[in-house]
């Protein structure tokens, strides 16, 4: 076999993992934790079916989106999940993520190597159109999720307001018609307990 090909085959089986890396976020129907493999496949279906609100479509390559959802929590396979609103985690979470992110990339041919590297990097640092429509897809499936559970993440988490309102701003900016569900939700999760008001 191909050395390229051979080498393509060994990411393919290795990311495999991904299927058991478990989030915190919960599953909508049974309240099973959602593994990496599950949140990736949402947040690429849900970056197309909301495509049309983003605040700068005509800037966004939905194709290349979808690529970077695919591949933005890959490094996971080896730095595990960093729950959103665990400031502790978030100490030492980017020099993880860039250790796996070496390790995971490398079983590619350089130049899907180069690209997929590229793109876990533009996703984080948040400074293109295509980042920022990602991120807030990827701030907007957990927000969902922990609306259709009753709040179950942010209340495991004791998770406050002003924690709920920073992490989804993006979608604020990024997604607006979206905004108007995002504040409700906040409201009624507030009304009932699930988060915390400062």
């Amino acid at each position: 076999m191909d050395e390229v090909l051979k080498n393509q085959i060994n990411f393919i089986i290795e990311v495999d993992k991904m299927k058991n890396i478990e989030r915190h976020t919960r599953v909508i129907e049974n309240l099973k934790r959602e593994t990496d493999a599950e949140h990736s496949w949402h947040v690429a279906l849900i970056a197309n079916v909301l495509y049309d609100y983003a605040a700068q479509k005509d800037k966004i390559d939905i194709a290349r989106v979808t690529k970077m959802l695919l591949v933005h929590d890959l490094v996971e396979v080896y730095a595990g999940d960093t729950f959103a609103f665990d400031e502790k985690g978030y100490e030492d979470k980017l020099e993880r993520e860039q250790n796996a992110a070496v390790k995971i990339f490398g079983f590619l041919p350089e130049n899907q190597r180069e690209e997929y590297n590229n793109l876990w990097v533009e996703f984080d640092e948040e400074q293109t159109p295509d980042a920022q429509y990602a991120a807030a897809i990827d701030r907007l499936q957990p927000f969902i999720n922990n609306s259709e559970t009753n709040g179950y993440t942010w209340r495991e988490g004791k998770v406050t307001l002003d924690q709920v309102y920073k992490r989804d701003a993006l979608v604020k900016t990024a997604i607006p018609p979206v905004w108007e569900f995002v504040e409700q939700v906040i409201a009624e999760a507030l009304r009932k307990g699930q988060i915390i008001k400062d």
